[in-house]
Parts: structure tokens; C-alpha cells; sequence
């Protein structure tokens, strides 16, 4: 995601005054950590415990560190409650993007927001490599049957998504170079092979 979408998207979810906002799967919590600079109290949730640590330095580095909860953990199983809630790419927690906006709708208020960022069939713009069924206009109607009413839609173009996608890689390619012994080297060896190449 560049710099501008991200301000946008925070925009686009403003008054962030007061609010409790959770991202689920929030990688190492950048979108949250901007968020968090609104004013906002946070918490991120990641199965991955190799990507929350950075988070946790990012946070401290900007002095949000009081101010936010980053917990390991199935997105898929939270409980709480949240005036905003982020899921952006991580509704194989639910098992689907339907299952998600099932499973997320009854944890917000009445008026409560989602940022929900979904991956969708277009053969105009994107590459075919992902596992994707629902065109972008069966997104939007899957939403709304779920209960939500759209305020903003935005796609990532094809250099926005591989910019995403080689900062992902080379983060565990710069952990790769800067622990090359220690456990679990292989494991995110083969990580990042196996999603470069998907």
C-alpha cells in the first residue's frame, strides 16, 4: 500500500477521535500505527509472531508504543468489540470473505466502520495469480448483504500491489541476511520462496 492510499484510507474512516479501531492481521501494523497518530486507542492481531516485534519497534520509535496492543493471535477468533475494524487481505481467518463480513458485523456499534481490503476477479488490470472468485461489483453486493453500506471503494493498481508485495518478500529476505543461523532460518526460507512465486 503507498503512502497516499494509507492517508487516504485513514481519511475515509475519519472522526477518529475516541474510537477503539482493531486491525486483523495487521502484519507489522503500519496502517495501524498511522491510524494511531489520529488519535485513535488500537490493537493488532497476527498469527505470525515474526512480524508483531517490528511492529512493536515501529510503535516505540514513534512513541505510540502506550497507546497500542499488539497481541499473536487468530484474527478468525476474535471477540471484542471495535468502533473501526480492519481487515485488509486477511478473510482466510473466517474462511472467506463472506464468513468475515459475517463474523466482524455484530462486533461493531451501530454506525461502526470497517476497512475491509479484498482481493477481486480483473482481467483489465491485475494479474490472474490469485485465488480469487468475486468480480469487484459482486464484492460490493456481498457487503451490503452482509449489512454494510459502502463509504469509500479504491483498487490498487498493478504497481501499487507489487511494490506491496516485494517490500513483504524483502522484509524476510533482510531477516534472512541478518540472522543466518538462527531457528526457524529455513522455515522463512522457504516462506518466501513459495510467495514469490505464487
Amino acid at each position: 500500500m503507498s503512502d497516499a492510499r494509507a492517508e487516504e484510507l485513514i481519511a475515509a474512516l475519519a472522526p477518529l477521535d475516541s474510537v477503539e479501531v482493531v486491525d486483523l492481521g495487521c502484519g507489522w501494523a503500519e496502517l495501524l500505527l498511522r491510524l494511531l497518530e489520529a488519535e485513535p486507542s488500537t490493537t493488532g492481531i497476527d498469527t505470525t509472531d515474526e512480524e508483531l516485534p517490528r511492529g512493536r519497534r515501529n510503535a516505540e520509535a514513534r512513541g505510540l508504543a502506550e497507546r497500542v496492543r499488539l497481541a499473536q493471535g487468530d484474527a478468525g477468533g476474535w471477540d471484542g468489540t471495535a468502533d473501526v475494524a480492519i481487515s485488509i487481505g486477511s478473510s482466510h481467518a473466517w474462511g472467506g470473505t463472506r464468513q468475515a463480513l459475517e463474523a466482524i458485523r455484530p462486533r461493531l456499534p451501530r454506525g461502526g466502520r470497517l476497512l475491509l481490503g479484498e482481493a477481486f476477479r480483473d482481467t483489465a488490470s491485475m494479474r490472474n495469480d490469485l485465488d480469487v472468485e468475486l468480480s469487484l461489483a459482486e464484492l460490493v453486493e456481498l457487503t451490503e448483504e452482509c449489512g454494510f453500506r459502502m463509504l469509500r471503494l479504491a483498487t490498487a493498481g498493478t504497481d501499487e500491489w507489487d511494490s506491496f508485495e516485494s517490500r513483504w518478500c524483502g522484509a524476510l529476505e533482510k531477516w534472512l541476511l541478518d540472522n543466518p543461523t538462527a531457528a526457524g532460518h529455513d522455515e522463512v526460507r522457504a516462506l518466501a520462496d513459495e510467495h514469490r512465486t505464487r
